[in-house]
C-alpha cells in the first residue's frame, strides 16, 4: 500500500504486518500546521469504536469551559447506562460519579457505562439527543464524514468516521482545551479502590507520545489516535483496523518515526514494550520499565511477524464458513433493525489479557446471515 505523502512522492508503508485490510486506513499530521505528511485512505469511512469517547470529551471539556458543569458536578446512572457492554467502570443504577471520574473512566479505561452517563448527563437525559449534539459539533469542527449515534463507540451501523477527521478532532481537543489535554496521558484511574491503567501503550513504550485514544470493536479492528512531540514538533496521527492492539501500535510508532524524520527530527530508540504486569510495578510519577528481552531492532521484529504470518493460513478453516456469511465492512442501510447485537462487542484491548482477534473479513460477502454468538470481553 502506497502512501500520499505532502511532498507529492509515494513511499512503502513501514511495518505493514498484517494490517492492509479494507478495515485499514491512516494518517499523520503536523499539529501546529495541520499539514498532513503521510497518508493512506484518510477519507474512507470506517468504524471509530472507542475513538468516539474523543469527541464525549470534547464536549465535556466544552461545558466546564462554558460553566455549565464543574469537575465536581455529580452525573446520576440510568439503569441504561449501567447495562452497557464492556469496557466497563462497573456502574450500577443510581450509583452516582463526578464529571471527573467520568472523564478520566473515559480516557484510561474506556468505560462504556461511564461514557453512556457523560452522555445522558449532558444531553439533557437522553444519549440519542447527546449524540446529535455530537454529530453536529464534529460538522462544526470540520469533520465532513463523521456521524455520532452513541457517546461510548460501541457498534451502530451508522457510526462512522475516517482517519482525516479523528485526528483533526484530535488536534482541536489539543488546540480548543490545552489546559485540559493532560488528562489524556493520565497513566491510571483509581474509582471506588480499584486501578484502571491506561489502554494506550505509546505512553509508556514510545519517547514523546502523551495521547490520545485507543478503540476497539469486532468489526473495526484495533484503532489508535495518538500525539507525540520531539525537539518542538508535535504530530497527530491515527491508525484504524489493525489485526491486534500490538500490531497496531508498532504500526503507528513507525509512522510516527517516519513523520518525524519528514520534519527533520531525529527517530529516537525504540523504548521496549511494557506490558501491564510492568506498568503495575512502575512508579506513578512517570518512570518506564524497559524490558531487555523485547529489546531487538523494529526491523528484525517486523521480519519476523510477516515471517510468521506468511507460515500461518490467512482463515482458520473453521472461522471460513462464518466470514463468508458477513456482510460487507460499511454496508447501506435503510432501519436500525440491522444494527449488530452488543452481545459480541469485545473493547478495552490492554487489560493483560488475551485478546481474542476479530474474524477475517471476505473481500465481497454474502448477503446478512445470523451472526454467530462470540463470547465478550
Amino acid at each position: 500500500m502506497a502512501l500520499a505523502v505532502t511532498c507529492g512522492t509515494a513511499t512503502t508503508l513501514p511495518a505493514q504486518a498484517q494490517i492492509g485490510s479494507e478495515r485499514y486506513a491512516a494518517i499523520v499530521t503536523d499539529a501546529r500546521s495541520g499539514n498532513v505528511l503521510i497518508a493512506a485512505s484518510p477519507d474512507e469511512q470506517r468504524y471509530p469504536a472507542s475513538l468516539t469517547k474523543m469527541m464525549t470529551v470534547y464536549l465535556a471539556f466544552e461545558a466546564l469551559r462554558d460553566g455549565r458543569v464543574t469537575l465536581d458536578t455529580p452525573i446520576r446512572v440510568s439503569g441504561n447506562s449501567a447495562s452497557m457492554a464492556p469496557s466497563r467502570l462497573g456502574l450500577t443504577s443510581g450509583m452516582t460519579l463526578t464529571v471527573e471520574e467520568a472523564i478520566l473512566a473515559l480516557v484510561t479505561k474506556s468505560a462504556n457505562d461511564a461514557a453512556s452517563a457523560l452522555g445522558e448527563f449532558l444531553g439533557g437525559g437522553s444519549e440519542d439527543r447527546f449524540a446529535q449534539i455530537m454529530t453536529m459539533k464534529a460538522r462544526a469542527l470540520g469533520m465532513t464524514r463523521t456521524t455520532f449515534r452513541n457517546a461510548s463507540g460501541l457498534p451502530d451501523l451508522d457510526q462512522v468516521t475516517t482517519a482525516r477527521d479523528m485526528a483533526l478532532l484530535g488536534r482541536r481537543l489539543m488546540i480548543d482545551f490545552p489546559e485540559r489535554y493532560s488528562f489524556f496521558s493520565t497513566p491510571h484511574f483509581v474509582f471506588r479502590g480499584r486501578t484502571h491503567w491506561n489502554h494506550n501503550r505509546l505512553l509508556q513504550e514510545y519517547d514523546g507520545a502523551d495521547g490520545i485514544k485507543t478503540g476497539y470493536v469486532n468489526d473495526s479492528g484495533f484503532n489508535l489516535v495518538a500525539s507525540a512531540q520531539r525537539d518542538g514538533v508535535r504530530l497527530i496521527a491515527a491508525v484504524f483496523g489493525g489485526q491486534t492492539g500490538r500490531e497496531r501500535d508498532r504500526h503507528m510508532m513507525a509512522l510516527l518515526d517516519q513523520g518525524f524524520g519528514q520534519m527533520g527530527v531525529a527517530v529516537a530508540a525504540r523504548r521496549a514494550p511494557t506490558f501491564l504486569a510492568a506498568a503495575q510495578a512502575t512508579s506513578l510519577r512517570g518512570r518506564h520499565v524497559l524490558a531487555a528481552a523485547h529489546a531487538a531492532p523494529l526491523r528484525a521484529a517486523r521480519r519476523t511477524a510477516v515471517a510468521a504470518a506468511a507460515a500461518k493460513p490467512e482463515v482458520r478453516p473453521a472461522r471460513a464458513a462464518m466470514s463468508a456469511a458477513r456482510p460487507s465492512l460499511l454496508r447501506t442501510v435503510g432501519t436500525r433493525t440491522t444494527l449488530r447485537p452488543a452481545a459480541r462487542i469485545e473493547q478495552g484491548d490492554s487489560d493483560g489479557r488475551a485478546v481474542v482477534r476479530p474474524m477475517a473479513r471476505p473481500a465481497k460477502a454474502a448477503a446478512p446471515a445470523a451472526r454467530p454468538h462470540r463470547r465478550t470481553r
